[in-house]
């Protein structure tokens, strides 16, 4: 068995339900890297909230890679180059946020070291019978220092890698649908959590990175392994020769993997590279 690249998931997947790489699945990655295997992080994470993640796994040693915003640009650990970007103009974004505008949601996007929001302290949405302040959620995870603008369509004046909602999951399920409307045809529009719902560019996800990047190198499909847990890493595991869905993973990852190792608390990664390597 011949695989020259891993892909990992973060959230749910690389990362245990305190948002920490566990000493085994740690060592177990850093191994691969020492014997040629190229890693590759891939999430819905901005890259700064990736970063450090990639530096605790020594990537920038082997030119690991960093997929980011669910496949919206590719940064190479090592120079910080990047690889491959694909974001909404700024006539697409501004059309999403006046749209968005009629729902009852918050709305995050970024620019540079910013987090820009209506209102940083509309923050708290409930999940499972659980308040959580999500905009200071984001912020911390993705590095960001908080902005408000009162009419984000209007002030709107550069790229977006992607546009995130955030609201309680029975509105979500129940308003995404209206959401996605105008631009079924245009653009992505996917759930990352079932209280997270973004757009992206049309043709945006993770495969779609992988190949754009991975196959110049060398590295085909059937070399690929990619683990992941959410609806977003769908592509990612469809596109990858070895497909691995964790424990914890959404069923639709599950019903297509190859693989269904342990969870993210119980080092599912190092069991399976383990086992297949």
């Amino acid at each position: 068995m011949t695989i020259k690249a891993i892909i990992l998931d973060l959230d749910g997947t690389l990362l245990n339900s305190e948002k920490n790489i566990s000493p085994k699945t740690k060592a177990t990655l850093i191994d691969a890297q020492q014997k040629g295997i190229k890693l590759v992080l891939a999430s819905g994470r901005p890259t700064t909230g990736m970063i450090q993640h990639a530096e605790e796994l020594e990537m920038a040693k082997h030119h690991g890679l960093l997929v980011s915003y669910n496949g919206a640009k590719v940064i190479d650990c090592q120079t910080m180059a990047e690889l491959y970007s694909r974001g909404l103009t700024v006539s697409e974004g501004k059309a999403v946020l006046e749209h968005l505008k009629q729902f009852d949601v918050k709305v995050m996007i970024d620019k540079g070291n910013y987090m820009y929001v209506n209102n940083v302290f509309a923050d708290h949405l409930m999940y499972r019978g659980t308040e959580i302040n999500i905009i200071e959620y984001e912020a911390r995870g993705g590095n960001f220092l908080l902005c408000e603008q009162a009419d984000l369509a209007e002030s709107l004046d550069h790229e977006l890698s992607k546009i995130l909602t955030a609201a309680d999951s029975d509105y979500l399920a129940e308003n995404h649908k209206k959401m996605m409307a105008p631009f079924e045809q245009t653009l992505n529009a996917m759930f990352t959590a079932d209280f997270y719902f973004e757009f992206t560019a049309k043709n945006v996800d993770k495969a779609q990175a992988l190949a754009t990047v991975l196959q110049p190198m060398g590295i085909e499909p059937a070399e690929m392994m990619a683990v992941g847990d959410g609806h977003n890493d769908r592509s990612m595991l469809e596109y990858a020769g070895f497909s691995i869905a964790m424990e914890n993973a959404v069923q639709e990852l599950k019903d297509i993997a190859t693989h269904v190792t342990l969870s993210n608390d119980d080092d599912g990664i190092a069991h399976i590279l383990n086992e297949l390597l």
